[in-house]
């Protein structure tokens, strides 16, 4: 089987998205797959035009790779992938149309104010934004960009001047931001395998691990710094809110028509679980959750790529 593997691209998350590119295409080699890296750029239609592969595996971070935007161009050039179709990607990717969709199912969310700007906002908006999310939400907030991954953008404003200072940095980062009440606890992240809606492979948890970042948030260092978190699996919540967590982990991927894998964070505070974001192209890296997840469950990371391989292509030719 001829794998490309695509990877790079101009998100913010472009090292993390090579990082994980890289891992995934010697996992791919291990196997005996002859594969071929491609990063994002203009050329990138016609070297697979000319590779005809018979899958891609998306090692891509961020907008214009994890939102939608490749699976897209992929469905119309007829070339099956691994991971989650196009609607399911953008939705995840759009954390306000997230919480949107999940809300009514009774999931816990933070409470929240969206602002929108076509550019950046004069110092009259900011301030107008400010009045509102003090008179909704008490500080500490977190702020930060509506579609955007990896923490980037992201800040956790104790006072009214880093409120301004995190207004600014999420809107360089999108054009619409998001501000929600910090909870205060443990994160979680549940990594989910399998395909919602697929009999054959239903949604299972894989793994659910507690995070310990060396930082007060787990900002981007302490996702990709070489010990920058502590990882313990499984999460050591009480059985019955593990359990919980878990169901709300599977409710969240299958209503958005999550495939293959994916991970879905959590905060776990005073009044219980939160759910922050799903995420359908997690990292691949050596300092990854997924990786760790598979680990810990006894299948290597060699296997688990190898697995997803094998149900997308199972998938586009039943």
């Amino acid at each position: 089987m001829k794998i490309a593997v695509i990877y790079g691209g101009t998100s913010a998350e472009r090292e993390v998205s090579l990082n994980s590119g890289r891992a995934i295409l010697q996992a791919l080699s291990s196997y005996g797959y002859e594969v071929c890296g491609m990063d994002v750029d203009q050329t990138l239609f016609d070297e697979l035009k000319r590779y005809q592969p018979d899958l891609v595996f998306l090692g891509l971070h961020g907008r214009l790779g994890e939102d939608g935007a490749i699976q897209g161009a992929l469905e119309i050039l007829g070339i099956p992938y691994v991971g989650s179709a196009v609607l399911s990607s953008a939705l995840a990717m759009d954390k306000v149309m997230t919480k949107r969709i999940l809300r009514p199912l009774g999931i816990p969310l933070a409470d929240d104010r969206v602002y929108v700007s076509h550019r950046a906002p004069e110092e009259d908006q900011v301030e107008r934004m400010m009045d509102d999310i003090l008179s909704h939400l008490t500080l500490p907030v977190i702020v930060k960009p509506n579609r955007e991954g990896s923490t980037f953008g992201l800040t956790l404003a104790t006072t009214e001047s880093l409120l301004k200072q995190g207004i600014r940095q999420a809107f360089a980062h999108d054009d619409s931001i998001l501000v929600e009440s910090y909870i205060r606890g443990m994160e979680v992240t549940v990594v989910v395998v399998g395909t919602a809606r697929d009999a054959q492979n239903p949604p299972r948890v894989l793994g659910t691990i507690e995070i310990i970042p060396k930082a007060e948030v787990y900002d981007y260092e302490s996702k990709y710094g070489m010990n920058g978190s502590e990882h313990i699996i499984p999460a050591r919540l009480p059985e019955e809110l593990l359990s919980q967590v878990e169901t709300y982990a599977l409710t969240a991927y299958t209503e958005l028509g999550c495939r293959d894998y994916g991970r879905v964070d959590f905060m776990v505070g005073e009044n219980g679980p939160v759910l922050l974001e799903v995420n359908t192209l997690p990292g691949m890296t050596a300092t990854s959750l997924v990786p760790d997840a598979a680990r810990a469950a006894g299948l290597s990371f060699e296997a688990l790529i190898d697995q997803l391989v094998s149900q997308a292509y199972q998938r586009a030719h039943p």
